[in-house]
């Protein structure tokens, strides 16, 4: 089902004009604010009604075990999940004796507002109460980019009646929250019951601190509050404490239109390692810095944050306003994913919400990372650092498994393997290829040498040795890597694997380049002229299956034979088809999750010929049903490419509307991190044409008819790059170079020069014609409808 749409359309802004209890959950996670450290979900100030409750720190866990029927050997023992630390958001209002409660009183108007330019999430409310007292309250949230530890909320409560009232307002840090129980759906969290121990509480006249460990993974939270207080009448400000929660309590009586202003300071930190007095001290002088900036401060720091980031890597879109806030939105959500995530992981779900444990998967390479190596590489180069802090914990993975170098986990937090489904898990090798991926595009795309030299090296080397040690020659010579899962998950433990055989290919000859960059270094890690030689000859002789018969690719060898999925007799109700279906059911049949060879058509579309593109493309569009949120924006990349641009903007549609009309009925859970990143792909890859195989930025741009016209930034090598796409051509400009830097880029296969003195404007071919129309499984076409175009 697909609701109706919760927010208008707005370039800028993301607005909900009404509170709708239906909805709650998801609104929380599309308000959700976060730097990539500190993680606020979008609950109401008054804490109740809440859909989820949430507030998360980068990579804070707990352990638990992972039950298994019958386990098995190298099965993981343990788990991670996200826990939901101590809420600062909690500010309480008692009108009189009345408290501020929207399911009570009459509620006569409510908006929030994230503001996607400023950063903040703004909420005004006109609330009658039970007993006919009205006040106005106006609330501003932040999550600061320029302070890691910091968030900060100003309140304000106005009286809106004729007599004087009294308002007592209780702000507070509360641990261990109360959870819904979990559903039985896989991608949803494991409930933790009381995660924390009380360590210390601490109180003062205007704020407080608590710190909590986790009972098993021994991880230390501190969270702390102070409060600045404007009111034009005598106030009281008190505060007292107890292990799990601290409240501070501000009173006053206000006249007609007057109005009480609070704004709290919260911050933030955690460590597996620093001592109690350590992290007190931590947070105690993230709060000095918060009040030394102070509000004004705080807000100016995060416009100015944001207009950098913007400047780079806005995207504009005309024809279709609901996906030009869409993009914007998954470009917002994407930095708040990874901005000062600093060495540590960037989730599927960033951290809006708890789905998937908070685990990170081969998503964050393949999808997310993209995007921000173009838009903001920073980022990625902390991303890469945590991977590499993973690489022991990978080489034992490896050994546990009796391979050679780094097997990375399906899904961690820390970098141990969480997945106790092993099919979908462990045989999931093709996340060291997207790894590997990874830092070859940051460092063609940065410049950034010096990484590939402390980090990128031993990463390629390590997941090198992986392939070559998982892979092995056949009789003929050709090489084959066996008994894996590629992207799609319906179709586990096959033999070779299209994707990953072309991803491990491109692995294995940018490890053996780099590694004769890098003589001295590699021969420190082992790599000798005969073991590189070893991986040119893999990559030379990995095995590409192909079915002669149909003239087209086989995602894994065998898979064109198998059986067919009845799409026909499949009732809608019954999708996603792994809640409803066995695995073994699935495993034997010709069903795709999620783009799988369509993505190989992507990432290594050096390796196909356009007519291959178009044989392939409309094979496996027949048979892709998309249970992954993960799909469409992949399949609006390969539609773009060989010619569907209407189907292309359908595509974009849904992976860009994921969760702002919560398409897959699960946006509570938190965003879906790799399709808001997808939106992205989906224009600037799709309709811009945009790839980076052999080191040259290479575009093929063409518009749909409901897009009149395309423009975007990307970063490359210090350089700026401005791509203005129309109807009928193209404009190539340079921006924040030097006065006499050259860029070359290619536009429909052809060479370009471009200057900072001179854009260039070139043609664009008309599409091709005559091409058979797509089909899709049986009700599974794209789930949104084009916008109707204008004149």
């Amino acid at each position: 089902m697909i609701r109706e749409r919760a927010y208008p359309v707005e370039p800028w802004h993301v607005r909900e004009t009404r509170l709708d209890m239906d909805v709650l959950a998801q609104s929380e996670s599309v308000f959700a604010l976060s730097n990539g450290h500190v993680g606020l979900r979008g609950n109401l100030d008054e804490g109740e009604p809440h859909g989820l409750p949430g507030t998360y720190l980068n990579s804070f866990y707990e352990l638990r075990p992972l039950p298994y029927a019958e386990a098995g050997f190298g099965f993981p023992e343990s788990g991670q999940t996200i826990v939901n630390v101590t809420n600062g958001k909690l500010i309480r209002l008692l009108v009189d004796d009345e408290p501020l409660d929207v399911r009570y009183g009459e509620v006569l108007a409510h908006e929030r507002v994230l503001d996607m330019r400023a950063g903040t999430l703004h909420r005004s409310l006109h609330w009658r109460s039970p007993a006919g007292r009205e006040v106005r309250v106006n609330t501003t949230r932040l999550v600061s980019f320029r302070q890691r530890s910091v968030a900060a909320i100003r309140y304000e409560v106005e009286v809106a009646d004729g007599k004087p009232l009294r308002l007592i307002v209780q702000s507070e840090l509360v641990a261990n929250e109360t959870l819904p129980p979990q559903s039985r759906d896989p991608r949803v969290a494991a409930v933790l019951e009381s995660p924390l121990e009380a360590e210390e509480e601490l109180t003062t006249e205007d704020g407080g601190l608590l710190i909590h460990r986790t009972k098993v993974s021994g991880l230390r939270v501190a969270a702390a509050m102070e409060h600045e207080v404007e009111s034009p009448a005598r106030t009281t400000v008190e505060s007292e404490g107890y292990e799990d929660w601290v409240r501070t309590t501000i009173g006053c009586v206000l006249e007609p239109g007057q109005t009480l202003c609070v704004v709290k300071y919260l911050t933030y930190g955690w460590s597996s390692r620093r001592s109690l007095p350590a992290l007190r001290d931590q947070v105690g002088a993230a709060l000095a810095a918060a009040r030394l900036d102070g509000w004004d401060g705080l807000v100016r720091e995060q416009r100015e944050y944001l207009d950098e980031f913007w400047d780079a890597a806005d995207v504009e879109v005309e024809g279709d306003p609901e996906v030009q806030q869409a993009v914007r939105f998954g470009l917002f959500h994407v930095l708040q994913a990874g901005a000062r995530a600093e060495r540590r992981p960037i989730s599927a779900k960033g951290l809006t919400g708890p789905g998937y444990d908070g685990h990170a998967f081969w998503d964050t390479e393949m999808f997310v990372l993209p995007v921000l190596t173009y838009t903001h590489p920073a980022a990625v180069r902390d991303a890469l650092y945590w991977r590499f802090s993973t690489l022991e914990q990978a080489h034992e993975r490896a050994r546990t498994l009796n391979l050679k170098g780094a097997a990375f986990p399906w899904r961690t937090i820390e970098g141990p393997e969480s997945s106790g489904y092993w099919p979908a898990g462990t045989a999931a090798f093709h996340i060291a290829a997207g790894v590997a991926d990874a830092m070859r595009r940051y460092v063609l795309i940065s410049g950034d040498r010096e990484l590939e030299r402390e980090i990128g090296l031993t990463l390629l080397v390590e997941t090198a040795r992986l392939w070559r040690s998982l892979g092995h020659h056949d009789r003929n010579g050709q090489f084959h890597i066996d008994g894996v899962t590629g992207p799609d998950e319906y179709t586990a433990v096959k033999n070779d694997n299209i994707y990953t055989n072309l991803m491990a290919q491109r692995n294995l000859q940018t490890a053996a380049e780099v590694a004769m960059r890098y003589r001295d270094e590699a021969y420190h890690l082992g790599v000798t002229d005969e073991e590189a030689a070893a991986w040119r000859d893999a990559a030379s002789a990995m095995h590409i299956p192909y079915d002669d018969e149909i003239d087209v690719h086989q995602q894994v060898e065998g898979f064109t034979r198998l059986q067919e999925w009845d799409f026909v007799d499949t009732p809608s109700d019954k999708y996603p088809l792994l809640l409803h279906y066995p695995y073994f059911d699935l495993y034997r049949k010709q069903v795709v999750k999620q783009a799988d060879l369509v993505l190989a058509m992507h990432w290594r579309g050096d390796a196909f010929t356009p007519e291959e593109k178009l044989r392939n493309f409309l094979y496996y569009e027949r048979r892709t049903v998309r249970d992954s949120s993960l799909s469409a924006c992949t399949q609006a990349v390969l539609a773009a490419e060989v010619g569907y641009t209407e189907l292309a903007h359908s595509y974009l549609r849904e992976a860009a509307l994921m969760d702002l009309h919560d398409l897959n009925e699960n946006t509570r859970d938190g965003v879906h991190m790799a399709s808001l990143a997808g939106a992205w792909i989906a224009l600037v890859a799709g309709f811009g044409g945009l790839r980076d195989h052999d080191g040259v930025p290479s575009f093929a741009p063409h518009l749909s008819s409901g897009l009149s016209r395309l423009a975007f930034s990307l970063q490359w090598c210090g350089m700026r790059l401005r791509v203005d796409v129309r109807p009928h051509e193209t404009t190539y400009s340079l921006h924040h170079a030097a006065h006499d830097a050259v860029m070359e880029v290619r536009h429909y296969g052809k060479s370009i020069r471009v200057t900072c003195d001179e854009s260039v404007t070139v043609p664009i071919p008309p599409p091709p014609d005559d091409l058979p129309t797509p089909e899709q499984a049986p009700g599974r076409a794209p789930l949104l409808r084009l916008p109707e175009t204008t004149s």
